[in-house]
């Protein structure tokens, strides 16, 4: 089949590599019909998240059962699916206590408790380096889906692929962002970050009642692409001192909820990659710090942006001083998947007004290049193998 391979960081290609196979009774292989390039695969394509050998990325997919192990219960060939990102046995005690990122099976040879920089990490993910499960991805043809009773979920005939890919990953990570907060009704909630997370996190803001959505965004077109979807206000701040200006909309507070939907690969200056560099960090932590200052005291900050390593001067007193309520993580999209597949179905929410670039899986390549270079405006590029 051909799928998109990573080689080394920077370097992305459209190849032929060997098909997928039924490996456990649990599997079924999947004819990918819709794919994409996800913020999170610039982690692998940039060097942020280590990868030696050679893979298949890519964690937002969707498509067709193709051929179904003998334990399969739930499938049959030609069921259409879409999968959330998360590999989960749905068996061991995360997976039964709502915690189904943190499987115990699934990422066989680098599990543990410990949350290391190299070991003991997470459960699974597909295409999401041997650190998370060595599981090839679905920027691909055909891909294998394991424990294909748990994660997969069934796509009315009625809906396209688009309107319902992006439940696999960043709508219900975005979801996270703001169910975590556990909004009353009525805050101001401060989102960093205008990229496609970002974009759903507004969203999501709206749909849990916040009253006031501020974008937070250094690119003038994401923010366009932000008051036009999801008719939110924006802050450049290229433009403004974003703290203070969120003060000032906030009678001097701050807002209620900060959400860093951006991470360790924020916009860095030559300071912040001198000190990355003698602290032996990965990227920056400069958005998180802006949301520490944004929120208010006794308000709450969530982290749906990635970050792989430990950072020197974190303000852990600020934090105290404040009161701040912090919650971070990969999404648990199996406690969300169904709820907000019924918001898609019920055009309670469209997810697919993001898209701003589609081509063909062949096209590779060329997709990464203008998403990780945010050229042509480019906000979220779907593929189609």
């Amino acid at each position: 089949m051909k799928a998109a391979v990573f080689h080394k960081p920077g370097d992305i290609r459209y190849e032929t590599v060997a098909d997928p196979r039924i490996e456990d009774a649990n599997d079924v292989i999947l004819k990918v019909t819709a794919t994409a390039i996800c913020g999170s695969d610039l982690h692998i394509y940039d060097g942020f998240i280590p990868q030696t050998a050679n893979m298949v990325p890519g964690h937002e997919f969707m498509g067709i059962v193709e051929e179904v192990g003998p334990s399969v219960k739930n499938l049959k060939k030609g069921d259409r699916v879409v999968v959330p990102f998360p590999i989960a046995c749905g068996h061991c005690f995360f997976c039964t206590h709502g915690a189904s990122p943190h499987c115990e099976n699934s990422n066989f040879e680098h599990y543990g408790p410990e949350g290391g920089l190299l070991d003991e990490k997470g459960g699974a993910l597909f295409g999401y380096t041997d650190l998370y499960g060595g599981y090839s991805g679905g920027q691909a043809e055909y891909v294998r889906v394991p424990y294909a009773d748990i994660s997969p979920r069934i796509v009315p005939d009625n809906m396209t692929d688009e309107q319902v890919l992006f439940l696999t990953d960043i709508f219900p990570t975005g979801w996270s962002s703001i169910d975590w907060a556990q909004l009353k009704g009525g805050e101001t909630v401060a989102i960093f970050g205008s990229g496609p997370v970002g974009l759903m996190a507004q969203k999501a803001a709206w749909i849990n009642g916040a009253g006031r959505v501020i974008a937070i965004d250094p690119l003038n077109y994401r923010l366009e692409k932000a008051k036009a979807v999801n008719k939110v206000e924006t802050l450049n701040p290229n433009d403004v001192d974003v703290v203070e200006a969120i003060r000032q909309m906030t009678g001097g507070r701050g807002a209620d909820v900060c959400v860093d939907a951006v991470g360790m690969e924020a916009h860095r200056n030559f300071f912040d990659k001198v000190k990355a560099t003698i602290n032996f960090e990965k990227g920056t932590d400069s958005v998180l710090e802006l949301c520490f200052r944004a929120v208010r005291r006794a308000g709450t900050v969530t982290m749906v942006g990635v970050y792989g390593t430990p950072f020197d001067n974190f303000p852990l007193g600020q934090m105290f001083d404040k009161g701040i309520t912090i919650k971070q993580g990969q999404a648990p999209v199996l406690n969300y998947v169904d709820h907000l597949l019924d918001l898609v179905k019920t055009e309670k929410v469209v997810l697919d007004d993001i898209i701003s670039h589609r081509m063909p899986l062949s096209d590779v390549s060329k997709g990464y290049d203008i998403f990780k270079n945010k050229e042509d405006d480019c906000v979220k590029v779907v593929l189609t193998p």
